[in-house]
């Protein structure tokens, strides 16, 4: 049994879902670090681009997190699967509270350069790296397998909750001054350290052997998902999709030249975005995807490409909340398909490293697309970046069809839960 386990009884395994020890305490302390981030997100972006009025710096911002992410992610991993998750993920969250803090420091400051912005947001990569493997390999330790799928649904969909009040909380903070906006996320670090504290883990498994070589235990979960066609072609579809297609990076940019709105409106674009996949995460927990598991995915992300070309080309704030919220909406049913492909088909000695490529594979997308949207808003213009990426989107899906057929033919989620790994 792993180290940061206690043991449980049967009795746990009958309870709802909401009653299961510490499953509400976990799902507000993530709420709690989540709003902290996002609101940081928007704050960042803003007054970075305020500084320098260049697109090629939220470039730069998206690049400075994504690189301490590569380098750190699959060692992470592998600190996941040998060590206490739950001491990890404190450690991590309080990183990532003293970015917070420096953050803070140089707003008061008030200077103009943009480099000790960029450092900062490096070190915050740093612990993102390892807040990603332990978030989603600690929570089925903390419920029971047979509610894993609920629990991914309703953690979810709670996030969201961040996601949607974050942004329009950071624009309207930035508003009163960005340093009122980083004391706020230094408060969520620390409300989400402290609800950490009461959460147990009931549902660690027997951990089997490790292998003998650091470099063997990195690389296992590429090995393990390598083998395994359906998980690899449902997280490769979810990189390119959004590296191709995301434009998060530019909402900036848009708020301000296209759409003609404040830091308000800026908020309201990336909190539609979450407002679509809250009201979509709220229909999987409740109804879930019960057949045709691969189609539904393949359909998802087309709607998610299809969305982004129509913000691409809207000059109404209207229209553009709208496509925001039906991406929003395709992309929690990706990530809902993904994730409880990903931990189902996952033994628990292992999930730490699985889920550190596959937090690869996102941090990749979503980091390396605010730099991809970036430079090519600087080259082309925001517009034409915006519609390249949204049919290079539609263009992954085609040929995805045909490369990986057997995520197609996915029916039932245990289809791909029971298949053993090949070789």
């Amino acid at each position: 049994m792993r180290p940061d386990a206690i043991p449980h009884g049967s009795t746990d395994d009958l309870l709802p879902l909401h009653r299961q020890p510490g499953f509400l305490s976990f799902l507000l302390s993530r709420l709690a670090a989540v709003f902290a981030m996002q609101i940081q997100a928007v704050v960042v972006a803003w007054q970075v681009y305020a500084i320098t009025r260049d697109p090629m710096s939220l470039a730069y911002v998206g690049l400075a997190q994504f690189l301490p992410m590569v380098l750190l992610l699959l060692p992470a991993g592998d600190l996941v699967d040998r060590f206490p998750r739950k001491r990890i993920l404190q450690l991590s969250w309080a990183v990532q509270g003293l970015c917070s803090a420096l953050l803070l420091v140089l707003s008061v400051a008030a200077g103009g350069d943009v480099t000790l912005y960029y450092a900062v947001l490096a070190l915050f990569g740093c612990a993102r790296a390892f807040t990603g493997p332990t978030l989603q390999s600690l929570l089925p330790n903390i419920v029971p397998r047979a509610q894993l799928a609920q629990a991914i649904a309703l953690n979810s969909s709670i996030m969201k909750i961040a996601v949607i009040g974050g942004p329009l909380l950071g624009g309207i903070l930035y508003a009163a001054g960005g340093s009122l906006a980083y004391a706020v996320c230094l408060g969520g670090f620390v409300a989400a350290l402290a609800l950490l504290v009461p959460v147990p883990i009931r549902h660690a498994l027997q951990s089997g052997p490790l292998e003998a070589t650091a470099w063997r235990r990195f690389t296992a979960g590429i090995g393990y998902i390598r083998h395994q066609p359906i998980i690899l072609g449902a997280i490769s579809l979810d990189l390119f999709a959004v590296l191709l297609g995301g434009v998060v990076a530019l909402l900036p940019i848009y708020a301000q030249e296209v759409l003609h709105v404040g830091p308000e409106g800026l908020g309201a674009l990336r909190s539609a975005i979450a407002v679509g996949a809250l009201l979509m995460g709220l229909y999987l927990g409740v109804r879930g995807i019960r057949r045709h598991a691969g189609a539904v995915m393949f359909a998802s992300v087309a709607v998610f490409g299809v969305a982004n070309l129509v913000f691409a080309l809207s000059t109404l704030f209207w229209l553009s909340l709208a496509a925001m919220l039906v991406a929003g909406a395709a992309d929690m049913i990706s990530v809902y398909v993904r994730m409880t492909l990903i931990q189902l088909a996952t033994p628990d000695e292992m999930r730490g490293r699985v889920n550190a490529v596959n937090m690869l594979f996102i941090g990749s997308s979503n980091e390396l697309g605010e730099f991809r949207a970036g430079s090519m808003a600087a080259w082309v213009g925001v517009v034409p970046a915006a519609v390249i990426g949204g049919l290079g989107t539609l263009a992954v899906v085609g040929a995805w069809l045909r490369v990986f057929a057997p995520l197609r033919r996915v029916d039932r989620f245990d289809e791909a839960a029971m298949e053993p790994p090949r070789s």
